[in-house]
């Protein structure tokens, strides 16, 4: 069930025999030369729409992150950690004031998991520092970091997997878009590694916005045996999820 294609009472009824709800969350921003934009926010989105196939309710995605160091790359775009902060904290207050319980976000953008956790902290303050029961749990999850995932990862690129504009991650967008495929050199094949700070040191040390990785290593058929291990890890995380008391 994807939320902004149903009714106000489908979502009661659902409400009345799950009190979950998945949140695909990701990025605006560059993945190198053959890397689409929207890559972080496709990732988890095309895996959360397979959860909803299966009964899961999944909510629009949050596909503008913090992505910061990528903004001296045309069409980057990023919150600042406080604004999503905010955003996270009003999409969960607005779903826990009817009835939702469990929130399950699905990122795709390492650069959201320490501001995601802070907005997390920042809802369990609230309700502690009223001296009122939340009932609720929340949980970051990875797509690219289930077993799954890694071990297919690792399989097909090993260490040319890299960590930005990975093979992996073009491969899944691949296979939910098909003509966005592109076939383009890259020089050198394998980028180089560092770590990451401002915008402009970004540029300067990864000219063409890859990290670590071999893109050209990437094709369809990966992305759909990508697909089936990422969906096959997050159903079952996020099964486990509900189970926890």
């Amino acid at each position: 069930m994807l939320l902004q294609q149903t009714t106000w009472p489908e979502v009661q009824e659902y409400l009345e025999r799950s009190q979950g709800i998945v949140i695909p969350i990701g990025s605006t921003e560059q993945h190198g030369p053959t890397g689409l934009i929207g890559t972080d926010a496709i990732c988890p989105e095309v895996i959360a729409r397979g959860m909803a196939e299966a009964g899961i309710l999944v909510a629009p995605t949050l596909s503008i992150g913090m992505a910061q160091h990528h903004l001296a790359f045309p069409g980057s775009i990023t919150l600042r950690p406080s604004t999503l902060i905010s955003v996270i904290r009003d999409v969960v207050g607005s779903l826990a004031s009817q009835g939702f319980r469990q929130f399950y976000f699905l990122n795709g953008h390492g650069g959201n998991i320490a501001t995601v956790q802070a907005a997390f902290a920042e809802i369990w303050a609230d309700y502690s520092l009223a001296q009122s029961a939340s009932g609720l749990k929340l949980k970051l999850a990875n797509w690219f970091t289930g077993a799954r995932i890694v071990a297919l990862s690792r399989e097909l690129f090993g260490e040319a997997e890299g960590s930005h504009a990975t093979p992996s991650e073009i491969s899944l967008t691949w296979h939910a878009y098909p003509d966005a495929v592109r076939d383009q050199a890259l020089t050198p094949v394998r980028a180089p590694n560092g770590p990451i700070r401002d915008a402009h040191d970004y540029r300067k040390h990864f000219p063409d916005g890859r990290i670590g990785s071999e893109p050209g290593l990437a094709s369809r058929a990966h992305g759909r045996r990508l697909y089936e291990a990422g969906l096959a890890d997050a159903l079952a995380d996020y099964r486990a999820f509900l189970d926890v008391v």
